[in-house]
């Protein structure tokens, strides 16, 4: 059974224009079907959603999904554009306080390790009993 929309009978003959010139169509390079980033947002939400920002890349791609299904691929690219920054400030914001404190924590090791070489040598000095009377 067909349930196709416009319904039409396959055997009539395909109108032509009275001339019988063809119209020719020019399409450009076709572009890709735009992309709306759910994975990547549904993992920013779940896993590095600081200050809601994967749950706002979560609704954009939701937004771009319709978009692309109800045809409208203009609107849809939109979208996951903003779908895409989203996810990349959830990310960075999850990502780069974590690597700042380790590199802090690296630095302020080094920097006490100096410091208790530095002062061994105090606290390995040897003093005379004459020093205390």
């Amino acid at each position: 059974m067909d349930t196709s929309y416009p319904r039409e009978d396959p055997r009539a003959p395909t109108p032509r224009k009275a001339d019988g010139a063809h119209t020719a169509l020019t399409l450009g390079a076709p572009r890709p079907p735009p992309r709306d980033h759910l994975i990547w947002s549904v993992f920013s939400t779940l896993y590095l959603n600081l200050c809601c920002l994967g749950f706002l890349a979560l609704a954009y791609s939701i937004k771009a999904r319709d978009q692309k299904v109800a045809g409208d691929l203009e609107a849809a690219r939109r979208l996951g554009s903003k779908a895409k920054c989203y996810n990349i400030l959830a990310t960075m914001w999850a990502l780069v306080p974590p690597l700042l404190l380790l590199a802090l924590v690296v630095t302020g090791a080094l920097h006490l390790s100096r410091l208790a070489k530095g002062s061994a040598a105090f606290f390995s000095t040897k003093f005379d009993d004459s020093d205390y009377d």
